[in-house]
């Protein structure tokens, strides 16, 4: 089933934090660019784009680790929405990053070109990583299961190719680990069952459901089953284990709700929380494989450095390393805008050791916010006390991610690949300073991205590199 052509049947699920679309758009517009029809969304975005006289000033900030509806974003963008936002909120770069999917890379880079702001793809899943597989890593209570990224992914996968393939088969078991989750709910909650194609997939525009879907169609389908206020409360209270009064508090904000379920049903201690197995997730070495096959880039994630698994950044990174991980992602809010001051105190400690470690390796680093659920900050303000020193690495790490981006598109050269290494070898410092020059042009528009196209890949390879050297496009 195309489910780019049914209605767009998803609850509303608000705006994110600090969104700041000018007045010049109208309010319809701009929701248009959610809708889940592609066409649609294209229209808006060049509806909007002809009713702003200007676009704003770029700052230093980046967000490069967002997720659309492709895969689950609190308020429901799609990634035209969020280039969208990011252009007019002043964006220097953003990078898309769905679960498990690439569903929305060329409507993403397609987006940037025609707004003018710098992107990147990347992709993000979990996989099992044997060496650690006794210990806590980035999935909390998931002992040998860490978050993964491949990033800077450019070019399409041809169907039915060995890549497209792997893809799928990441994909389908992330669906059967979803149909088992919805199952186990089932069985515990007798009296509100879903099915998965009725009442989960129409949530999202392509058919690739998380963890979170399920949530959120468990708390639709408990609000149209129990009309009354009073009864959903009685529901809520018994399934989560609190009196009628908080369960009444929390149905009254639906993030906090879905939050509220998604501990009690799916995490661990979770009614349906089920410890996953050595083949609960594909192998660490597989997804690598394939992120390299692929011309992108196999990132590590890191989480805030108190498990077991992330305790000694040296450690951790050496066994990546070893396995051709070639950069790292950091989701800095979570580790500085803590309430507890000695939790908020432990954490910023190690994101400065993990920072300054990577920043020792050479290792390009990743930032963003996620926008996975509601009270997420548009983007991380570098000037923020906690992150001002890392200002730097930070900001290079997305012009790596740029720079990588438009180099693997338009002249097969991708950072990790074997061209980059012939021309580099050791000196992973100079392919730093390189991709980076090439990341910091004006952002790409469709006049440079035609020009491009119609060279060979050694001429666009040139150009690139000429331009990177002279600070802008040299055509």
């Amino acid at each position: 089933m195309n489910r780019e052509a049914k209605a767009d049947r998803r609850p509303d699920a608000g705006g994110m934090a600090e969104a700041a679309s000018p007045a010049d758009a109208s309010p319809s517009t701009v929701e248009r660019m959610s809708s889940f029809d592609p066409g649609e969304r294209l229209a808006a975005l060049e509806d909007a784009l002809a009713a702003a006289p200007e676009l704003p000033e770029t700052s230093p900030n980046v967000n490069m680790h967002i997720h659309s509806f492709f895969s689950f974003n609190a308020a429901g963008w799609s990634p035209t929405r969020i280039v969208w936002e990011g252009r007019m909120n002043g964006f220097y770069a953003a990078a898309l990053c769905d679960f498990d999917v690439l569903d929305g890379m060329e409507e993403f880079l397609r987006a940037g070109r025609k707004a003018g702001l710098r992107t990147a793809v990347h992709l993000e899943t979990r996989v099992f990583f044997p060496e650690l597989g006794d210990v806590d890593i980035s999935s909390p209570g998931e002992p040998g299961v860490t978050y993964i990224m491949g990033a800077g992914f450019a070019v399409g996968l041809p169907p039915g190719s060995p890549r497209q393939t792997v893809l799928a088969s990441f994909r389908r078991q992330a669906e059967e680990r979803n149909r088992a989750l919805l199952d186990r709910i089932n069985e515990r909650l007798k009296g509100l069952s879903l099915d998965y194609e009725t009442d989960v997939l129409p949530l999202t525009p392509a058919g690739c459901a998380t963890e979170r879907h399920i949530v959120r169609a468990y708390t639709l389908k408990a609000e149209a089953r129990f009309q009354g206020a009073p009864e959903l409360a009685a529901f809520w209270a018994e399934v989560l284990g609190v009196s009628p009064a908080e369960a009444d508090r929390l149905g009254a904000d639906r993030p906090s709700l879905e939050e509220a379920v998604r501990a009690r049903l799916v995490k661990r201690g979770g009614l349906a929380y089920r410890a996953p197995t050595t083949t609960t997730f594909p192998p660490i070495d597989r997804f690598i494989e394939w992120v390299l096959h692929c011309g992108a880039i196999p990132m590590a994630t890191w989480l805030d450095g108190t498990s077991a698994g992330e305790a000694d950044p040296d450690r951790l990174l050496d066994l990546l390393v070893e396995k051709d991980i070639a950069a790292v992602n950091i989701i800095p809010d979570r580790n500085w805008r803590v309430k507890d001051p000695a939790e908020a105190r432990t954490k910023r400690r190690n994101l400065d050791a993990f920072v300054r470690t990577a920043v020792r390796r050479e290792l390009p680093i990743n930032v963003g916010t996620e926008m996975n659920k509601r009270g997420l900050p548009l983007i991380d303000h570098l000037d923020v006390e906690a992150l001002r020193d890392h200002r730097g690495p930070f900001l290079r790490g997305a012009r790596v991610m740029v720079g990588h981006a438009l180099l693997s598109r338009y002249a097969g050269f991708s950072y990790a690949g074997e061209a980059a290494r012939a021309e580099f070898g050791a000196d992973t410092a100079g392919k730093n300073a390189f991709f980076a020059r090439v990341g910091a042009l004006p952002a790409l528009r469709e006049p440079e991205a035609s020009a491009l196209r119609g060279m060979t890949r050694e001429r666009a390879l040139a150009t690139l590199a000429d331009s990177g050297r002279a600070g802008a496009w040299r055509l």
